[in-house]
């Protein structure tokens, strides 16, 4: 189509220097690995404030311990002895659906939150067993050593994977990886969740119907086989109990939902349903009618377990497996949950510093007797509710917890496992989410069916499948976006210079000879080839509609780079096909507000040259104006050919 001829841009899209290759890659590094940029508050302090600084880094309380009040302790008093009330009967129900004793939840509770306390940025995350890697120790631990024949090995198995998952969570802290949980997207962790939860819903009907012989398969269907394969063996004294204590269970939360001052009604239930249920047994001898208790709890703290570490059994591969895909999902919740309540109080809780203070109240735990703990939403909101100051209410509940393991332990003797059962199925109904996946389905498609997918695989598969498909599908759409990026036609806003996509403006006009398609995201090696072929189908497209509506031809093609922030080689030559496939046709390729990191690898590649920096622009706007120009210079020149050949004529 020749040059810009006469018209000349006031403004041309400049190169910009380049930068020495280790800047480069620092920079890239940097913005990567510290986008929060850490080690700005070291910037010009002298030796001594920096240590205390990084000390202050690592140990938050070191920070925030100096300026702690007693208004704050008597806050924190009545949120760690509120929590604890419920930690102390999940903590043994979780224990119990991980297949390990119920004295191990209890531990559970009492050194993690203490390192927490130290460890942890939120003030408001109560830390704990959860319910999700429980059901999965159980589920892929469980497959390697049977709990009831190799309780032994099977426990040392548990803490193995415990201190791999923390091993796990604290290098993604330490080397600056959090991002990898970013791949468990929302729609995702509310699939797996609810999957989880039905499953082990149905599995508590076990405790429920008082059923000795029970299935250690995840999937819905083997769940309700080995349930109604055993009708003759229901208790139903433990199935009236159970129903009992669970409907006392929803109403208190459904009282607690009605009116936020009723927290504590929800908070305590759980304590109560253990007390009245321990009494009612103790006092009807029920133990002796089929109603299955907990027995002996072995009094004391928390015993040593680092010489059970399991790191030379022939299953450490499946503890290690285990440990990372419990430290994903402890690290998923915990920090979803912990930046959750920080908005509510306008703080920030910095994720990289939470990655390290779970992954060593796991490694702490593993060697103290404890599993996995993170921070469950159901003790964080009564924490909440409670008025938690700090991370102070973790070492009340820790305190309370360890005045349990020394003196109360005898008194859960006689607590009937239907209470637990009880107990996990109120916390699980919590956990499906149905107003979240309406939402989803309101919102995005797309997202709903991922949720969708992590729901069935958890339940129809197991939980393992379900994960794996949860994350597949979440890791093939960033595929599907990244290597089918957007391209959308730009049309003229009416009375301005401003030019936005046709689909959303509708009062947008196309410009005659022209036209505009903006690409949305990065071209490189993954989209190039799409990129080229769907730009392509746009032009023919839009001939063929010109032809068809009988108006001016096609002369130019705008391509608006605004949205591009990077391209790499791959990208370079789809340009540059591009530009040879336009011209083939008689047309002329515009860039338009081309980024610096592509103004780059244009002039490196000698692409500009070839491309004429002529025809390279600031704005679409100044793009559009050059066109225009052209487009009625050659009007213009072939008006007054016209009119010699007609002079000449005469």
């Amino acid at each position: 189509m020749g040059s810009t001829g006469e018209y000349e841009s006031q403004r041309r899209v400049p190169v910009p220097p380049s930068k020495p290759f280790l800047k480069s890659l620092q920079a890239r590094l940097k913005e990567t690995f510290f986008p929060d940029d850490p080690f700005r508050q070291f910037k010009n302090q002298p030796t001594s404030s920096k240590f205390l600084l990084g000390l202050q880094y690592f140990v938050p309380i070191i920070e925030w311990a100096p300026h702690y009040t007693f208004d704050f302790f008597k806050a924190d008093l009545i949120a760690g002895i509120t929590v604890a009330s419920l930690a102390v009967p999940q903590g043994i129900s979780y224990a119990s659906l991980a297949s390990i004793p119920p004295i191990i939840g209890l531990y559970s509770s009492f050194v993690p939150p203490l390192l927490y306390a130290m460890l942890g940025s939120s003030r408001d995350l109560a830390v704990g067993t959860v319910v999700v890697a429980s059901l999965l120790i159980s589920s892929m631990l469980g497959k390697e050593v049977s709990p009831t024949e190799n309780p032994k090995q099977y426990v040392q198995l548990v803490f193995t994977a415990t201190f791999f998952a923390g091993v796990f969570q604290a290098s993604l802290g330490i080397l600056r990886l959090g991002f990898i949980v970013d791949f468990l997207s929302h729609a995702t962790i509310v699939g797996f969740m609810g999957g989880a939860a039905t499953i082990v819903c149905f599995q508590q009907l076990k405790g429920i119907l008082g059923l000795i012989h029970f299935t250690h398969e995840t999937d819905l269907v083997s769940v309700m086989r080995s349930v109604f394969s055993q009708i003759h063996q229901w208790r139903w004294e433990s199935a009236v109990l159970g129903c009992c204590f669970l409907f006392f269970l929803l109403l208190t939360r459904y009282f607690s939902k009605r009116k936020a001052a009723f927290f504590w009604i929800n908070a305590m239930a759980p304590l109560t349903t253990v007390i009245l249920g321990s009494l009612l047994v103790y006092l009807t001898h029920a133990e002796k009618h089929g109603v299955q208790v907990i027995g002996h709890l072995k009094k004391g703290l928390n015993p040593p377990s680092a010489s059970d570490l399991a790191f030379g059994s022939s299953h450490l591969m499946a503890a290690i497996k285990t440990g990372i895909v419990i430290g994903i999902i402890g690290l998923a919740e915990g920090i979803a949950v912990g930046r959750t309540f920080a908005m509510f109080k306008n703080y920030h809780i910095d994720g990289n510093k939470e990655m390290i203070a779970f992954g060593m109240m796991n490694i702490a735990g593993s060697c103290t007797s404890c599993y996995l703990t993170a921070g469950p939403f159901s003790r964080t909101a009564v924490n909440f509710n409670a008025g938690s100051r700090s991370a102070v209410s973790n070492i009340v509940m820790a305190t309370a917890v360890m005045f349990t393991l020394l003196f109360l332990t005898p008194l859960f003797h006689y607590t009937p496992l239907v209470v637990l059962s009880s107990i996990i199925i109120a916390a699980m109904l919590g956990l499906l989410d149905y107003e979240a996946a309406i939402h989803l389905w309101k919102i995005e498609k797309f997202d709903f069916f991922i949720c969708l997918g992590a729901y069935l695989g958890v339940v129809l598969g197991s939980v393992e499948i379900g994960l794996i498909i949860a994350i597949t599908v979440s890791l093939l759409r960033i595929i599907l976006f990244v290597a089918r990026p957007r391209t959308m036609v730009l049309g003229n806003i009416p009375n301005s210079g401003i030019y936005r996509s046709m689909d959303q403006y509708q009062m947008a006009n196309s410009v005659p000879g022209i036209l505009i398609l903006q690409i949305d995201a990065p071209v490189f090696f993954a989209n190039a080839s799409y990129l080229r072929e769907r730009i392509s189908r746009w032009i023919y497209e839009e001939e063929d509609r010109l032809k068809s509506a009988g108006e001016a031809s096609l002369h130019y093609v705008i391509l608006d780079l605004s949205a591009v922030g990077s391209i790499d080689t791959s990208g370079i030559s789809m340009l540059e096909e591009l530009m040879k496939n336009v011209h083939r046709k008689g047309l002329q390729l515009l860039l338009a507000n081309p980024q610096s990191e592509m103004m780059k690898k244009l002039d490196k590649s000698k692409l500009i040259d070839k491309i004429g920096q002529g025809w390279i622009f600031l704005t679409v706007e100044e793009a559009v104006s050059a066109c225009n120009f052209m487009l009625h210079t050659c009007k213009a020149i072939h008006v007054a050919v016209d009119q010699n050949a007609e002079e000449n004529k005469v």
